[in-house]
């Protein structure tokens, strides 16, 4: 079973929305089995909710948001992950400078699902419905576009 770890600041809003998305597809998919997926923040308050607007916007589409409780990114997390996804380059700056023997497996959201530079997933932290729900949208755009890439290269289409 592979570990795939998702981080953003305060694992409130976008790691947390990416994690039970991912959880989503993958249960879509037939692959929960395959896939192991937590998530964390580099500033995380310990066992917080996830914020009330993450959980409308993910509640929109049928996903589950209300169980989530915060935690804060530690190097054995980091160690133990196969794929480590960040929602910005800071976020994966700081996660090399905690554990830098890891920095081969430590990716943006958007750089690796789309195979390249990309920019950041950015914080709605504090913005109404529509806010969580653009950065909802942006986050299932590159987890469909992973589902994509780990179709290929398990050989299915």
């Amino acid at each position: 079973m592979k570990t795939i770890l998702f981080v953003c600041t305060g694992n409130t809003c976008r790691s947390s929305m990416a994690e039970a998305l991912f959880k989503h597809l993958l249960e879509k998919e037939g692959w929960t089995e395959l896939y192991q997926v937590q998530s964390a923040g580099t500033s995380a308050p310990a066992e917080a909710p996830a914020s009330h607007n993450a959980i409308k916007a993910l509640e929109e589409i049928g996903v589950d948001l209300t169980c989530h409780a915060s935690r804060m990114v530690t190097a054995e997390m980091l160690e133990e992950a196969d794929l480590i996804l960040t929602m910005t380059a800071s976020h994966k700056q700081y996660l090399i400078r905690m554990k830098p023997d890891v920095w081969d497996k430590i990716y943006t959201l958007k750089e690796y699902s789309d195979n390249g530079p990309g920019s950041d997933i950015e914080d709605p932290f504090g913005g109404d419905l529509e806010t969580y729900a653009a950065c909802r949208d942006a986050i299932l755009r590159c987890l469909e576009r992973l589902i994509a890439k780990l179709k290929l290269m398990k050989g299915e289409q």
